[in-house]
Order: structure tokens, then sequence, then C-alpha cells
């Protein structure tokens, strides 16, 4: 039976994972009320969770630029399916060589993997080296290969998880049968860190589907390759520039949603990563948990 003490701890505890969580959800909230407010109201009002007026016109601006918006959701999607696959997995093979406490030189391996947690060679060099000597400008890799090499902390999470989660009784039998490493980990590491995986992967392509640095910065001359979110930001700066300047007359830009088409194209932005969240996020809570832990 639980005693007033705890019942008081217990009570506080969730009133405050209460309050943490509006704040949380609050501004997704505010994000799509916004998005549907009239763009009147919300200038003369600002944004607001119970507006005044609703309005679609934000979105059927989005609309007329569906035929963009769409190809940019197939790119986005292919990047972040290959990426995201291709990088939990290069990441997993790393993270379970470095588990092995008698493999060779893992010392000097395990410092270079942590001096790349404190140092990089900083935005100017990494440019020169992506297109000089991998060749990706204005190519589909700009989109995948800065992201796809390896994060070095998403390689201490699993070198933790394979080293206090996989049963050595298990691994020393498979051995013991004629397995090798790589059947050891397909066969056994990999079907017991799912959670993991799943946790990786989900901050994986969370990066891929939220980056438009590496679209700006390798598809200068390319555009039909760009992803959602570089197209996005395009819309929004092209309905800035043309408020900002007079372009003869040739566009209208009185009638222009500029301040809630901002949250529409946010909306339309986020939308994928919150229908998928709740299917993974019992292994997403699952693994990060266990990952962070070292016994």
């Amino acid at each position: 039976m639980i005693d007033l003490k705890d019942k008081k701890w217990s009570i506080a505890g969730h009133t405050l994972m209460i309050v943490l969580s509006i704040l949380a959800v609050a501004p997704f909230i505010l994000l799509i009320m916004s998005s549907l407010t009239d763009e009147a109201t919300a200038l003369r009002n600002g944004y607001s969770f119970l507006p005044e007026k609703f309005s679609l016109e934000a979105y059927k601006y989005v609309a007329k630029e569906w035929e963009l918006i769409g190809r940019g959701y197939l790119v986005s999607i292919f990047v972040t399916v290959v990426g995201t696959v291709g990088g939990v997995f290069i990441t997993a093979m790393l993270a379970y060589t470095l588990s092995k406490p008698d493999l060779p030189g893992r010392g000097l391996l395990m410092f270079l993997l942590a001096f790349t947690m404190l140092f990089n060679g900083g935005l100017t060099s990494t440019y020169i080296v992506y297109t000089q000597i991998f060749h990706i400008k204005d190519t589909i890799l700009g989109l995948l290969l800065p992201n796809l090499l390896m994060n070095a902390y998403f390689v201490v999470m699993f070198k933790n998880y394979f080293e206090h989660t996989l049963p050595g009784a298990l691994v020393e039998s498979a051995r013991i049968d004629g397995a090798t490493e790589f059947k050891i980990f397909y066969k056994i590491a990999i079907p017991l860190s799912i959670p993991m995986f799943v946790t990786v992967g989900m901050t994986a392509a969370l990066t891929y589907w939220n980056d438009w640095m590496n679209g700006m910065y390798f598809l200068s001359t390319n555009s039909s390759i760009q992803s959602i979110q570089t197209i996005l930001n395009n819309i929004n700066e092209n309905i800035k520039f043309l408020q900002q300047n007079d372009v003869g007359g040739a566009v209208s830009t009185a009638d222009l949603p500029s301040v809630t088409v901002r949250m529409a194209i946010a909306f339309v932005g986020v939308l994928p990563m919150l229908l998928l969240f709740p299917i993974f996020q019992k292994w997403f809570v699952k693994g990060a948990t266990a990952g962070a832990v070292k016994e």
C-alpha cells in the first residue's frame, strides 16, 4: 500500500509531467490553429489557440504548388528511407565491432571516435571535400552522403547496448557452432536490438527529413531533386521577396497569406513524421532508456 509521503511525490510527479506534456504539445497546436487563421485576423491579433476567424487560404496557396511539393515529398521519402537504412546499418556494424573487448586497436579507434564528437573540419573544408573529391554537387548524393556517415553519439549508444544487453553465452554458443561474426551480427545482434535500431533510425530519419542545409549547399543548379524542406523554404522566401519588392504590378501581393502560409508550410513539412512517431513510440522509448544506461 502506498503511504502518504509516496502518494504526495506521485501526485507531484504526475502534475509535473502533465505540465511538461502540455508545454511540448502546445506549439504544435498553435502551429495548426495559426495555419487555419484568416490572414487579416492573424495580422491584427497575432497567433492564437482560438482564432477569431478561420480560413483555408494558406492551404489553398500551398495546394497551388502541389506538383512541386509532391515531387519534393518523393525526393524526401527516397532520401530518408535510403539514408536511414544505410546509416543505421553502417553505425550498428561499427558499434558491434567496437563492442568486442579483444578487438586489436580498440582503444585507438574509440579515441578517434570520441575526437570526432568534439572536433570537425569546419564548413569550408567539408564543402571542398564533398564537391571536389566526392563530386556530389547537384546529385542526389548531395542529400544522402553528408548525413550518411556515422554519428559518433549513435555509435556509442549502439556499442553500450551490444556490450550490456547481448547474452554472452548465446554469442559464445553460436561461435562454437561455427557461426562467423557477421552471421552472429545479423542472426543474433540485430533481432535482439530492435528497440535500439528503431531509436537511432527515428532520430536519423528526422535528421534526413528536416534537412534543408545540404540542399542549399549542394543543389545550387539542379532544382529537380530538391527535398520537401528546401522547396518549402524556397516558397517562403519567394513570398517574402514579392512582398518586400516592387515587381511592377505583375503579381498582386496584397492577398498573399504571408503570415499564415508559413505555419501551413511548417505543418505540411512536419506532418509525415508526426504520423510515423506513434507507430514506433514503444520501441523508441525502450531503446532510448536502454542505450543510455551503462551497468
